[in-house]
């Protein structure tokens, strides 16, 4: 594609040399440098691409997109911008002809209920016949091909090359999960949406935003900033039961806004039964009553059933097919799935966050009226502010509180459990144990399970492997909860 197309969107500070030659595609590391391309420097949250400039020329790239010009001299044309990250969303966008305008594109946001509620829209959208992608922290997929997913929203020339690749496989609609980081870091940039969700907002990320407004304020762009852009007329689906969203609403005159609540909103519930084995209710909603059953549990999946059928609304799909695609989800990966038959109880959940831990377990001993353990554990190099937090919630809520290892990455496992214990030792009496080795610590918790009991395993959730020193060692929760469900059926 010709340099002078590709850029003619941008806010061009100054261009050196041609802008008339051709580039064979577009790079922003230049490990991905093969010849012939375009290769914007962007500032990484670990190094700077500005640094790799002339490594990049050296490979054979035909043009330099930079924020600043080197100090010495650049012997290709050369396009300086105001915002590499902006800029280079929108060259990718351009590059690949702009896919999320020929898709009905659904974004959703928040701090918990992403993932559910990508796969129940994903089940909505398949019980109305629609072919759907869906871009989130499990994987990437459509038409029955699946990616692993290193992020769960790609950098954005990652995600227009996924968005093209997925039309071409016949996706009519794509579903993404969309992070506070892929806000902040420009990823979906020129991307057209039709829909935005806003789920929730909790304290997270706190190591990369600093505070909770810089954190609010990421997710908000999709809504004040993402969304206006479209070249369509997008939906905003806000939860009304979050105080600030309650309030958000009012600074969102430029879109559609269809909300959602447990007693107030476009879409709230008129009848509930929650239990272990579900969730039947009826919903009230602008098509009327809506009968709904699933084996998905707790008041938290309730508030994604709603948000989910509020996309399906705005996307002009019919009451039966939302239904009867809540209907036909059986689990989501990780996501309060069950293991084995129900005696115990055993739930692997991706709470890895205070509140999530917290709501969690409130919600088992809710739904259960036997004892309920916990296992958990906080990652390495993450947030250490949420460790004891974390202690004092698992310890507090829980009838027994099991800490152990959660992909405690470069950072001392042993050390990062003495700070979870500083919060647990705040609850009298402490009734927890430790055990550092984290399948040692899921058979414990089955071992001292009786019949009907309820065992919750968290913070690993959809994960198959263990992250320790640079090492991704082979483990699945499921699988270990599994064994150790063997195990104890022998030892009797």
């Amino acid at each position: 594609m010709q340099l002078a197309k590709l850029i003619r969107s941008l806010d061009v500070i100054e261009t050196k040399g041609s802008m008339d030659l051709n580039v064979t595609d577009i790079a922003y590391h230049s490990n991905r440098v093969r010849g012939g391309e375009l290769f914007v420097a962007i500032a990484g949250t670990k190094s700077d691409g500005h640094h790799f400039i002339k490594d990049s020329i050296t490979k054979g790239t035909r043009a330099v997109m930079v924020e600043q010009i080197p100090p010495y001299p650049i012997v290709i044309p050369l396009v300086v911008v105001k915002d590499a990250r902006k800029a280079l969303a929108q060259v990718s966008a351009e590059f690949f002809s702009h896919p999320s305008r020929e898709i009905a594109l659904v974004g959703i946001t928040g701090t918990n209920g992403k993932t559910t509620t990508s796969y129940l829209i994903e089940s909505i959208l398949k019980a109305a016949g629609k072919e759907v992608g869906v871009i989130g922290t499990v994987n990437y997929r459509v038409n029955k091909k699946e990616k692993p997913a290193p992020t769960t929203t790609p950098e954005s020339y990652d995600l227009q090359q996924l968005l093209r690749e997925m039309i071409t496989e016949g996706a009519q609609y794509v579903v993404m999960e969309v992070s506070s980081h892929a806000l902040n870091q420009e990823r979906v940039r020129a991307c057209h949406f039709d829909v935005g969700v806003f789920t929730n907002i909790n304290p997270e990320h706190l190591d990369y935003h600093e505070n909770m407004e810089r954190y609010f304020a990421a997710k908000k762009r999709l809504f004040l900033e993402i969304l206006p852009e479209s070249q369509k007329s997008p939906w905003a689906i806000i939860n009304l039961d979050e105080p600030v969203l309650r309030d958000f609403q009012n600074e969102l005159p430029h879109l559609q806004v269809m909300t959602y609540g447990l007693n107030h909103g476009d879409v709230r519930v008129s009848q509930r039964e929650l239990s272990l084995g579900g969730i039947r209710a009826i919903l009230s909603s602008p098509l009327g009553p809506l009968e709904i059953q699933t084996p998905l549990i707790g008041e938290y999946n309730l508030y994604n059933i709603m948000a989910a059928t509020a996309v399906g609304i705005s996307l002009n799909i019919s009451r039966e097919a939302i239904s009867q695609g809540i209907k036909n989800l059986s689990l989501v990966p990780g996501r309060m799935e069950q293991v084995g038959d129900g005696n115990p109880w055993i739930l692997v959940d991706y709470a890895h966050k205070p509140e999530a831990l917290e709501k969690s377990i409130k919600e088992v001993k809710r739904l259960s009226t036997r004892k309920v353990i916990v296992v958990f554990g906080c990652g390495g190099d993450r947030d250490k502010s949420k460790r004891a937090p974390m202690g004092r919630i698992g310890v507090q809520c829980s009838d027994i509180a099991i800490i152990t290892s959660d992909n405690p990455r470069t950072e001392d496992p042993l050390q990062i459990i003495e700070e979870i214990e500083k919060g647990a030792k705040e609850v009298s009496p402490p009734r927890y144990l430790v055990i550092p080795d984290r399948r040692e610590a899921i058979k414990k918790a089955i071992a001292l399970a009786g019949p009907q009991d309820c065992v919750l395993i968290t913070g690993k959730g959809h994960e198959d492997y263990q992250i320790v020193g640079e090492q991704r060692l082979p483990f699945d929760d499921r699988e270990e909860a599994l064994n150790a469900l063997k195990e104890k059926g022998k030892g009797k």
